[in-house]
C-alpha cells in the first residue's frame, strides 16, 4: 500500500469521528521522517481517544503496519506512526500550544475536501 492509501484512510477516520480543523501535510522534500504528516484535534480526552482508536482501527483493517502509537494513556496528544504517514491527534489546548503547522511551515498544506472527494 502506498502513502497516499494511508493518507486517505487516515483522513476519512479523523472526519469519520468529527475531527476538528483536518490539516494534511506534504512532508516530501521537507522532512525524512514521513510523506505526510495529518494534524488534528477534539475537544475532549474522550474525543481524542476515539479518533486516534478510528484511525488505528481502519488502518489495520485495511493492512497497514501500526509502528507505533503514543500518547493513549493521557490522550493530550496521541501520535500514529503509519511508518510513511505520521498522524498528530491533539486535544485543542494541546493543539495551539505545539503548533506543527507553524514548526513545519515549509510543508505544503493539502486539501482536506480533495482527500474525501477522492
Amino acid at each position: 500500500m502506498n502513502s497516499n492509501e494511508k493518507l486517505d484512510i487516515a483522513v476519512r477516520a479523523a472526519d469519520d469521528k468529527l475531527a476538528h480543523e483536518i490539516t494534511t501535510l506534504d512532508m516530501q522534500g521537507v522532512s525524512l521522517i514521513a510523506d505526510y504528516f495529518v494534524i488534528c484535534h477534539g475537544n475532549s480526552e474522550t474525543q481524542v481517544a476515539a479518533i486516534a482508536n478510528e484511525i488505528k482501527k481502519s488502518a489495520v483493517a485495511a493492512g497497514f503496519e501500526l509502528k507505533r502509537l503514543e500518547g493513549a494513556d493521557k490522550a493530550r496528544w496521541i501520535l500514529i506512526d503509519l511508518n510513511d504517514v505520521i498522524v498528530h491527534v491533539f486535544h485543542k489546548e494541546e493543539r495551539s500550544y505545539y503548533n506543527l503547522e507553524k514548526l513545519w511551515g515549509d510543508a505544503r498544506i493539502i486539501d482536506v475536501e480533495e482527500i474525501l472527494n477522492r
